[in-house]
């Protein structure tokens, strides 16, 4: 397992627990609302924990979550980023980010993908919007057999489109380096 990321005085980021998950629930909702970030249903939240991590302040509040998913070989996305607007500014959005990206190197990814409005912050985190042909045809026909939303996203098939109007689909390369 990982070790916990270190991130600036006031929040941790960790490993999400099943006890966090009314509090993922409650940072996304108001996201969901929005029409900011896709909705999931709590059971999908359970199902999925082990993909997320969770910026804890000194004080045992939830302030931020992400989940890490794996699409193939190389390439994962980073899904559910969300930080409390009291605590937008302060960090946590960038350092949920480098302990996603830290997990991805540890799995062998090498590329992050997103789909996302936060076009500006995204951008000064390294990532570049990307069109098609980010994966070659073979992969592609591979993909395309899921079921997962995440992925039909990243494909930017047609019956996700309403879904996904005026998002960015954004792309990092992943470099490991020695800390």
């Amino acid at each position: 397992m990982p070790p916990e990321s270190p991130a600036p005085v006031g929040f941790r980021v960790r490993r999400a627990r099943t006890a966090d998950v009314p509090r993922i629930q409650a940072l996304v909702d108001p996201l969901v609302q929005q029409g900011i970030l896709l909705g999931k249903e709590l059971v999908d939240l359970y199902a999925d924990v082990q993909e997320f991590r969770v910026a804890e302040t000194d004080d045992g509040r939830v302030v931020g979550c992400g989940a890490l998913h794996v699409f193939w070989q190389d390439l994962g996305e980073v899904r559910t980023l969300a930080v409390s607007p009291e605590w937008r500014t302060n960090g946590v959005g960038s350092a949920m980010l480098r302990s996603l990206e830290g997990e991805a190197l540890e799995l062998g990814l090498s590329r992050l993908f997103c789909l996302t409005f936060e076009r500006t912050f995204f951008a000064a985190q390294g990532y570049v919007e990307v069109g098609e042909g980010v994966v070659p045809p073979e992969v592609y026909t591979e993909l395309v057999r899921s079921h997962d939303e995440g992925v039909a996203e990243f494909l930017d098939l047609a019956r996700v489109k309403p879904n996904t109007l005026g998002n960015a689909r954004m792309l990092k390369s992943l470099v490991w380096s020695p800390r």
